[in-house]
């Protein structure tokens, strides 16, 4: 993680600094980044931010965050936060909440002045990435492709296992059950070796749906199965390989969706002259090569101009990479109601500034 640039010390801790989040699927994390560059180990809450009537809960997510972000602070010596950042998992269609409510109550709880709500693509982005022109395919139980020319976002797919994460660990999975169902039925199209993965994971064919349907974690369940996949396709199974050189296929046309164009490469860019960076982060990525050798060559022909780098940090790490750059005034990435919420200057309890007036520079 990069730190922050240097501050006035401030408040009863004597210190500033900044604070990420990143709110997923498997709970809220949070770390502190303590102006002069040293950073704390992330508090980690393990319970998902509930999603109801209004979308993203803001009161679950404050009840969660202000503990540890004081912990933090205790621990750290701080007493000011000069830019917070919250990468929130549905902020782009369930955040209302959240950017009605959280800017007073940080301000008022923790005297936040300075916010960036986003979309955990754009931590992912950001995170992988940094403030560069490029694309960053984030896959896991979902899949979502993201893209920017440092004026606007682009982003593809992440509709949900029901709508589309064409490509994801949920859609192999899917997909694999599928070929393995048709072997049991003998359709056409069955693999007997996926067969027979079912068997030893879910006991016999016929006790799938049941295993299945119930569940609320339904996409979690279909990617538990994707390694089974992988490995069939390792052993040379053609339905498997099939399934995977689909996915593979699925997840080029996303990145090519939203990929710039060596064009779009500002003069005196990071990088080579014209170089448009990709980044392929998450974990359906560590199936390796049963995935990964497909997935190359279908960029290789979508998207030639492209270098493939490694991804420099997670989506934490892009949340505070975001603080960082808003509390410095250095943040250059498109700003989005949806996807790039920033708040300066929030009301004290007093009210003296208005927080309908997002910062829409560059």
């Amino acid at each position: 993680m990069t730190g922050p640039g240097s501050g006035p010390d401030s408040g009863p801790g004597g210190g500033s600094g900044v604070l990420g989040v990143d709110s997923g699927g498997s709970g809220l994390r949070a770390v502190l980044a303590v102006d002069g560059g040293r950073v704390t180990a992330p508090l980690t809450s393990g319970e998902p931010v509930r999603t109801g009537p209004r979308g993203i809960d803001a009161g679950h997510l404050l009840g969660q965050l202000l503990p540890m972000a004081r912990q933090l602070m205790a621990d750290s010596g701080v007493g000011t936060l000069r830019a917070v950042t919250v990468g929130a998992a549905g902020l782009t269609t369930l955040g209302d909440s959240l950017r009605a409510e959280l800017p007073s109550a940080l301000a008022r709880e923790l005297g936040v002045r300075r916010l960036a709500l986003v979309a955990d693509a754009v931590a992912a982005y950001t995170g992988a990435l940094g403030q560069r022109v490029g694309a960053v395919v984030a896959a896991g139980t979902g899949m979502i492709a993201i893209g920017t020319d440092l004026r606007e976002w682009r982003r593809a797919d992440g509709w949900g296992h029901l709508l589309g994460d064409s490509g994801s660990g949920a859609w192999i999975g899917q997909a694999g059950l599928d070929a393995a169902l048709r072997a049991y039925d003998g359709r056409p199209g069955g693999s007997a070796p996926l067969l027979a993965r079912v068997e030893a994971v879910f006991g016999s064919a016929p006790a799938v749906p049941g295993r299945l349907y119930p569940r609320p974690d339904r996409p979690a369940v279909l990617a538990a199965f994707a390694p089974e996949v992988a490995a069939c396709a390792d052993g040379g199974d053609p339905a498997a390989i099939g399934v995977l050189a689909a996915a593979a296929r699925h997840i080029a046309d996303s990145a090519a969706a939203v990929c710039p164009t060596e064009a779009d490469v500002p003069p005196g860019g990071a990088g080579e002259a014209g170089e448009v960076r990709l980044a392929l982060t998450g974990g359906l990525f560590r199936m390796g090569d049963p995935l990964l050798v497909p997935l190359r060559a279908a960029l290789a022909e979508r998207l030639p101009y492209v270098r493939e780098v490694p991804a420099a940090g997670d989506p934490l790490d892009g949340a505070v990479g975001i603080a960082v750059e808003l509390a410095d005034d250095r943040l250059t990435l498109p700003r989005d109601d949806s996807m790039l919420f920033v708040v300066r200057d929030i009301p004290d309890a007093a009210g003296t500034s208005d927080i309908r007036s997002q910062d829409r520079s560059p």
